[in-house]
């Protein structure tokens, strides 16, 4: 059956419009503000990471933890929004500067699975079983720093330790190839599902693909989805476009390239994504150039753009396209998606 489709974005999204060459160019918006915005923006969940649901808790205690992430819910509760996800922020402090999980030292290596149970009471709190490990620093610059096999190692522990912590929990990791480090340990799909696979616990760890990080990673994003949920992982997407091998942009879905685009919409519903509570995310950064009256067009385009190309995905004569495969006749087909794409 067709996929049954929500959307998602991170607070984060609506931002200020700072680069690593320029400051803020838009006003700030607090947490409440934003949160305003989601229905009216056609969302209907937030990703959070821990301290965007409770900022400063390293300065708390688990207690004050969950009470606030628990006052964040009913925040939710209050706007019809309901939390989708929560991602432990591990690149920004200190004592990841050398790696989270596959730091060199002990305790900072303790430090970030520390963090990570908290994460775990804030997703509880807030009432999702989901975390996302986007695995930032877990990989080097200078490859004799480190051991890979035994980076590997590091990583399965930490995994092990999250499921040990909470039975119900489910890990999400975030491939990507590189960017902060020069390379990741774990750059793929591929590698995210074998790992989850050696855990204590396989059926809760899965995947969450990003658009621009497959392409970095020189894969095609649906490709990446196709693989996943072959094998049951893909538990969220982060959408968004890229416009060449360098670094993360999060351009607006859609906004480099159109069929890269309609693929991934395709393969997601062809194969029932969302009809068992997945939801469609959003990763995307507004323009910098963007007035702060227009500063979330990026987030409601991206979503149009998802909506206009499902509708042309499903308006497909799938016949003609199986004729076509059948016959081998894949100018045919070329044409046939181009002209579709096009309106024609």
């Amino acid at each position: 059956m067709p996929g049954k489709f929500r959307f998602s974005f991170g607070p984060w999204n609506i931002h200020e419009g700072a680069d690593p060459f320029g400051p803020p160019v838009r006003e700030t918006l607090t947490f409440a503000e934003k949160l305003g915005m989601y229905k009216e923006l056609g969302f209907d969940a937030v990703q959070f990471h821990d301290d965007d649901a409770v900022p400063e808790m390293n300065e708390l205690t688990p207690q004050q933890i969950t009470q606030r992430a628990e006052a964040v819910r009913q925040q939710l509760d209050e706007h019809g929004l309901v939390a989708e996800f929560v991602a432990p922020r591990l690149w920004e402090d200190p004592r990841t500067i050398d790696g989270a999980y596959t730091s060199n030292d002990a305790a900072c290596r303790e430090y970030a699975r520390e963090r990570s149970r908290r994460a775990i009471d804030i997703a509880s709190g807030l009432g999702t079983d989901l975390i996302v490990l986007w695995l930032a620093r877990e990989g080097t610059y200078l490859r004799e720093a480190k051991d890979s096999k035994q980076s590997t190692d590091l990583l399965l522990s930490a995994l092990n330790d999250m499921l040990e912590y909470d039975s119900q929990i489910r890990l999400a990791i975030e491939p990507k190839p590189n960017e902060p480090m020069d390379q990741a340990y774990i750059p793929t799909a591929g590698h995210a599902i074998a790992l989850g696979s050696m855990s204590i616990a396989p059926e809760r760890v899965g995947v969450n693909i990003e658009s621009a990080h497959a392409i970095l990673a020189g894969a095609d994003p649906s490709d990446e989805m196709g693989f996943a949920l072959a094998c049951g992982k893909l538990w969220t997407v982060h959408l968004n476009d890229q416009n060449g091998l360098k670094f993360d942009e999060d351009k607006s879905f859609g906004a480099v390239d159109l069929r890269r685009a309609f693929n991934q919409v395709r393969i997601l519903d062809k194969y029932d994504y969302g009809n068992n509570g997945e939801i469609v995310g959003l990763d995307v950064k507004a323009l910098r150039t963007q007035k702060d009256e227009v500063a979330t067009k990026h987030l409601s385009n991206s979503r149009t753009m998802f909506l206009r190309l499902l509708e042309i995905s499903r308006s497909l004569d799938d016949d003609k396209i199986e004729a076509m495969i059948a016959d081998r006749d894949y100018e045919e087909l070329d044409l046939y998606i181009m002209e579709s794409l096009l309106g024609g």
